[in-house]
């Protein structure tokens, strides 16, 4: 597992620390211009509880398909959500970031992932999996599966279906 973990000894004594590496990790300036990239160079910082075992389930299937995660453990996971535009009809258990700011809420495939961002559409904020539906990725429990979609997030607040998964074959 290519994770890395970083804990901050000093996030419950100094929580405007956590909000200003956060705010540096996905770039205040927005000037970076967003292109496709090599699944190489794809570093997701995610967001999670500590004890959240499915989130490390979704981090294994992403660190399988080539991405590297750097994991963050925050006082509060909800303030992070807020802080970065996630709506809580949009919200699961974990929340990860690319180098140019696109969020990734739940249990999304990797190959949707790599999909957006090698042609992210205008004005989108990332892609999200509501909840945790069953037998996504994470959230694997034997042959249960219950479809899903993943949901364009965009930055005015408003969301489309990107893609729809049926069964659980179609995640990989």
């Amino acid at each position: 597992m290519k994770s890395l973990l970083f804990l901050s000894p000093f996030s419950s004594l100094f929580p405007s620390l956590s909000v200003f590496a956060l705010a540096l990790t996905i770039g205040l300036s927005g000037t970076e211009y967003a292109h496709a990239q090599s699944i190489d160079d794809i570093t997701l910082n995610v967001y999670k509880e500590e004890t959240c075992g499915c989130c490390v389930g979704w981090i294994a299937h992403m660190d399988e398909r080539g991405f590297d995660s750097t994991v963050f453990h925050p006082t509060n996971i909800y303030t992070v959500k807020e802080e970065l535009g996630v709506l809580p009809k949009w919200q699961s258990c974990h929340t990860a970031v690319s180098k140019e700011g696109y969020l990734f809420e739940g249990h999304i495939p990797a190959k949707y992932i790599s999909q957006f961002l090698a042609s992210p559409p205008a004005n989108a904020l990332g892609l999200a999996v509501p909840g945790m539906p069953m037998g996504s990725p994470g959230m694997e429990i034997g042959n249960r599966f219950n479809s899903y979609d993943v949901i364009l997030m965009k930055k005015d607040g408003t969301s489309e279906v990107y893609a729809t998964v049926k069964t659980q074959t179609e995640q990989y």
